[in-house]
């Protein structure tokens, strides 16, 4: 297994995680359970820890696929520089993630405003989640590409 197939494997949990730990904590400050929003938490420090070993096998990832034909350098560069940013917000998401479950775990004053903290962080981890992942489906998915070449006579 290399790290292009690795990175396969892992990249899909930082967003998912992200989403589902998302719609969880919402229920969880919703419905008042406790439960509930250390369950989001949960999500969203396992959904960091993927996204390092995301990043941790792109590079390498990268390094198999860039000289393939239709992949190209320049998509690649910009899934790349996406990703960063998403994965920044994803460890802020996954650090207030951990001190939010422990103040909750703790019963912390600061447990309520923890919660919304990482909710915020974790609406603007699910915003950024949606260009990555669409820029690394892009890498190999020629079809979804918005600037795709358009030739005549098609595979019909």
């Amino acid at each position: 297994m290399n790290d292009a197939h690795l990175h396969i494997v892992v990249n899909h949990f930082p967003i998912i995680g992200t989403l589902f730990g998302l719609g969880i904590l919402i229920a969880g400050l919703v419905l008042k359970n406790n439960s509930v929003k250390n369950t989001a938490y949960v999500l969203f420090i396992v959904a960091a820890v993927f996204g390092f070993f995301a990043m941790y096998t792109g590079e390498g990832a990268e390094e198999i696929v860039e000289d393939m034909p239709s992949v190209g350098k320049a998509i690649i560069h910009e899934h790349e520089e996406l990703a960063e940013q998403f994965v920044l917000a994803l460890y802020a998401t996954g650090v207030f993630a951990l001190a939010s479950f422990v103040a909750s775990i703790k019963k912390f004053r600061l447990a309520k405003l923890l919660a919304v903290v990482t909710l915020l962080l974790a609406l603007v981890t699910a915003f950024l989640s949606k260009d990555v992942g669409t820029s690394g489906g892009e890498v190999r998915h020629t079809e979804i590409r918005e600037n795709q070449p358009i030739t005549e006579g098609g595979n019909d």
